[in-house]
């Protein structure tokens, strides 16, 4: 056996020993759905901090959980699925593998003018489930940038004028959040919450980024939301 194959069969082990504990798959299962910071993780789980810890320190290093930053609140940190097993678990266990009844999926960030647009109008291609979007502090117009990397992949993001998320949200909207900043002002009125990275200050490149974070996570949950 090469040294080569030797790593990749070491990788293999690291895996499969890191999914075999029932806290460790809970943690999976929850960061399949919703990227979430530590004591969010926590407080659903109802783990303990120390042990917790552990969990995720076994979690990273078989390459199956990153963490980074928060863009609002500098001093928290969010939990994502990472490595190769990401679209796999996604795909086969969103919540659990259950499914979600919804009447409209509500896509939110701060400025309602790039991320939550583009998960809004990628939702509308993968599902018969109404999407909209809306801010919490919304701008004045959508991004250019967020319209063309839309048309680049033939997606209509229309440019209409951004929203209040206060102004649009229903009782029984199930809640996106797409941004860190406005996932930490609404709290647990998000159902889920997708950490993606603010592309305005990027570019092209960051939007095709943003734009393909999106895509995958709506091609993960699409299937298993059904209208209520």
């Amino acid at each position: 056996m090469n040294t080569e194959q030797t790593v990749t069969l070491e990788n293999r082990v690291r895996v499969h020993a890191a999914m075999a504990d029932p806290t460790r798959l809970r943690v999976v299962d929850l960061l399949a759905t919703s990227d979430a910071s530590v004591s969010e993780v926590g407080a659903r789980l109802g783990v303990a901090s120390n042990l917790l810890a552990h969990h995720l320190r076994v979690l990273e290093q078989a390459g199956l959980v990153t963490r980074h930053r928060s863009e609002g609140d500098a001093r928290r940190t969010y939990l994502s699925l990472g490595g190769p097993l990401a679209p796999l678990v996604r795909d086969g266990a969103p919540r659990g593998g259950s499914v979600t009844p919804a009447r409209r999926v509500l896509f939110v960030c701060t400025a309602n003018t790039a991320r939550s647009h583009l998960a809004a109008a990628l939702w509308r291609r993968a599902s018969t489930v109404e999407a909209a979007s809306a801010g919490t502090d919304p701008g004045s117009r959508v991004n250019p940038a967020a319209i063309s990397v839309g048309r680049r992949h033939d997606l209509e993001v229309p440019d209409v004028a951004p929203r209040l998320l206060a102004d649009t949200l229903a009782g029984d909207d199930l809640v996106i959040t797409v941004c860190d900043r406005a996932h930490e002002e609404i709290g647990v009125a998000a159902w889920a919450h997708w950490s993606v990275a603010d592309p305005v200050a990027g570019g092209r490149a960051a939007f095709e980024r943003a734009y393909a974070a999106l895509e995958s996570r709506v091609h993960a949950l699409a299937p298993v939301v059904v209208p209520a």
